[in-house]
Formats: C-alpha cells, sequence, structure tokens
C-alpha cells in the first residue's frame, strides 16, 4: 500500500528536500521502518539512541498520534497518512 508522508520543512534536508513525500509498506510499523530505510538521516532527529522517539516529536497516522496506539502491526489503507510534526517551545 502506498501512503502519503508529511516532514517539517526543517527536516526536508533529511528528506531529499521533500516535505511530502509516498512510502510502499504494508502495515504502520512497516511504513515507519521504511521511512527510515529510505531517508537514514531522519533517525537522528526522531528517535533516541534507546529507539524511543524523542519527546519533541509526533508522529501522526492519519488522526492519530502512534504513541496512543496500542499497536502498529495493522494492515494500511488507501488514503492513510504518516505526518511527522515537531514540538517547538520557547519564548
Amino acid at each position: 500500500m502506498r501512503i502519503g508522508v508529511t516532514v517539517p520543512l526543517l527536516l526536508s534536508d533529511c528528506t531529499n528536500g521533500q516535505s511530502s513525500f509516498t512510502l510502499e509498506a504494508d502495515t504502520l510499523a512497516e511504513a515507519l521502518e521504511r521511512l527510515i530505510e529510505t531517508y537514514p538521516l531522519l533517525k537522528v532527529h526522531l528517535y533516541k539512541e534507546q529507539g524511543d522517539i524523542r519527546k519533541h516529536v509526533l508522529i501522526y497516522y492519519n488522526d492519530d498520534n502512534i504513541a496512543w496506539l496500542e499497536r502498529l502491526d495493522f494492515p494500511l489503507r488507501p488514503g492513510d497518512k504518516l505526518r511527522v510534526l515537531q514540538a517547538v517551545s520557547g519564548g
């Protein structure tokens, strides 16, 4: 299944200048793996060394934060989207 992926413009230097693109995967877990396989420079920005998602990074599958999902191994459907967001703080 081909799904749409968006990343913040600030991370587009890790994705060959693209902030929007597609990935081919059968499950959400596989889509996350393919994202890092296809764009390995993203890994340091999205994940801690232990493999957990960084606190300031939010990854949404359609309208759901993947941190809220009980599992990631469910099949993808036509029209599904994966969005990477970075929380910004400061004053």
